[in-house]
């Protein structure tokens, strides 16, 4: 399903039942809406960071092919970029399924499919990222130059994959958690 409401032309797999918040609370009226906390602004922004890391990691891997800058310096870069985001991503999802995703679905259980759905997603990508770290050790523990690009390309093509599955689960989990959050409040829905 295309979603265009929004003027960007994204895949969401959220049927209209699970879109019920996001008709009403489009993402062009996230920046403004007053009930927009500090909550859903730190979730946004965890999300872009994501979405950059995702980038920078993607773009790099595919400079070094191009124009292999020599071992060290890119896999220094490679190490400390991959461990930071893939550290992050799986604190993030940690936090989502024991705490706010529990709260969510008691909250509103229009949603409850949503949620689920985005738990599988969690344990689809951490199977994922034990894939990326293979490849990724790969390439880190080959010595020849051949041998390091070859890994790369494997690499490569595994976080392209990773990226893909991921933007499209970061647009499907800011379409239930955001609205959720701007039309509940936040202090209502989690307290404080």
């Amino acid at each position: 399903m295309r979603d265009g409401a929004d003027g960007a032309d994204r895949l969401t797999r959220l049927g209209d039942e699970l879109r019920v918040l996001t008709r009403l609370h489009p993402r062009e009226s996230w920046p403004e809406h007053p009930n927009l906390g500090q909550t859903a602004a730190f979730w946004l922004q965890r999300h872009a960071m994501f979405r950059q890391l995702d980038t920078a990691i993607r773009g790099g891997s595919e400079a070094a092919l191009d124009d292999w800058p020599g071992d060290a310096p890119f896999k220094s870069w490679f190490t400390r970029h991959l461990r930071w985001f893939l550290g992050q991503l799986e604190e993030h999802h940690h936090v989502e399924d024991r705490y706010y995703f529990p709260v969510f679905r008691r909250a509103e259980p229009r949603l409850v499919a949503g949620f689920e759905l985005l738990e599988r997603d969690h344990e689809a990508l951490h199977t994922t990222i034990g894939s990326i770290v293979e490849q990724a050790n790969a390439v880190l523990h080959n010595g020849r130059a051949d041998d390091v690009r070859a890994a790369l390309a494997r690499f490569h093509d595994a976080q392209v994959i990773m990226g893909r599955d991921l933007i499209q689960h970061l647009d499907d989990e800011e379409d239930l958690v955001v609205p959720l959050l701007l039309e509940r409040g936040e202090r209502a829905l989690l307290g404080g």
